[in-house]
């Protein structure tokens, strides 16, 4: 049974690997920021590695998931920010730009098949510069986590505002 409502924003990645930290930076971010504003109460923040199942155990029953994770891109522009929406209706095929070996592409066509996107599935991909060993992102990156964390603020409270008055 789906509960309607509930919101998951979930930050894939490893930060011991630089700029595939991001999606755990902009999380880290929002749960400070959240302590002076709160977020709805329904909100799970999270952090996950990208591994297909766990990403859909995080998001499934959500009426709302919004995912942020580094991504590939040849040539790239690291920090460059790209948003992807997908209702739990429409045949979502997304490409694999994750910088993991099974990556977001592969969670969202499981989930499909099997019936477990949420409602509504809003994608933040961040282009990275630096994925090899250690921590901290690169300045171009890190440049971008501010932003990013008012655009997923802006996400909950535009899809918080379309789920007031339905029931839980």
């Amino acid at each position: 049974m789906r509960k309607l409502g509930r919101i998951a924003v979930i930050g894939v990645g490893n930060e011991f690997r630089r700029d595939d930290g991001v999606g755990w930076t902009v999380l880290a971010r929002l749960r400070e920021r959240a302590e002076d504003r709160p977020l709805p109460p329904d909100t799970d923040l999270a952090t996950c590695d990208g591994e297909p199942g766990r990403l859909i155990s995080l998001w499934e029953g959500a009426w709302l998931a919004v995912v942020v994770d580094a991504a590939h891109a040849h040539p790239g522009t690291p920090g460059r920010v790209h948003r992807l929406e997908l209702d739990a209706g429409l045949p979502a095929h997304p490409p694999t730009t994750s910088s993991h070996g099974l990556g977001l592409g592969e969670a969202v066509e499981l989930a499909r098949v099997l019936d477990r996107l949420p409602e509504h599935l809003v994608v933040y991909a961040v282009e990275g510069a630096e994925s090899d060993m250690g921590s901290g992102l690169s300045p171009a990156v890190a440049d971008a986590v501010e932003p990013l964390v008012a655009a997923v603020e802006d996400e909950i409270a535009r899809h918080g505002d379309a789920t007031a008055g339905r029931p839980a």
